[in-house]
């Protein structure tokens, strides 16, 4: 995945707007959004892949040079913590709300508040939109066990650093995953 901005060492704005347009029009390229393109891959069976929605939500960051987070079934899913793989994907983002579809997937950015972006891009921030989707009365030692499962020492010492941005339900559950505690 790329955007204009890549070649910007190789020419003008205007020379690589024409090259890109020239390029997608032969089917070399395929144009996901605005100012964000792919190499099209195709399988003999399936036909045109699209790219995974982590991919272009990550290109999409660095081109709007904005953060994303994974929220609700999605980050649970990633976690493992879900076998719900969710049709479209929610992403926290401190940019503007929009949608995107690449394919038949819809990639929803909702804006919120820089609370809950403190941890945007964390394994903690993962975690607690994760919890947040499952809800405090579903959580319990199985999920804890899951995570500390799931988590490697590294990951643990970050859920202790960022307690402090997590609802108290949350930090308490970040301190058993860490800490070996149990949950009731």
């Amino acid at each position: 995945m790329f955007t204009p901005d890549h070649f910007k060492d190789l020419g003008s704005r205007d020379a690589v707007a024409s090259t890109l347009k020239r390029l997608k029009q032969r089917g070399t390229i395929r144009q996901l959004d605005r100012g964000l393109y792919d190499f099209p891959k195709t399988d003999p069976r399936f036909g045109p892949l699209h790219p995974s929605s982590d991919d272009v939500v990550k290109a999409l960051g660095a081109r709007d040079g904005i953060q994303l987070q994974p929220s609700g079934a999605h980050a649970a899913n990633l976690l493992g913590l879900s076998t719900q793989v969710p049709m479209k994907s929610v992403y926290l983002t401190d940019g503007r709300s929009r949608d995107v579809t690449v394919g038949k997937r819809k990639i929803v950015l909702k804006r919120t508040s820089p609370r809950y972006m403190a941890t945007a891009g964390r394994v903690s921030g993962l975690v607690i939109q994760a919890l947040r989707h499952l809800g405090q009365d579903r959580v319990d030692d199985a999920v804890v066990a899951q995570l500390r499962r799931r988590l490697d020492d590294q990951a643990k010492a970050q859920l202790l650093k960022d307690a402090r941005f997590a609802p108290a339900w949350i930090a308490d559950i970040f301190h058993a995953i860490a800490d070996t505690e149990t949950v009731s």
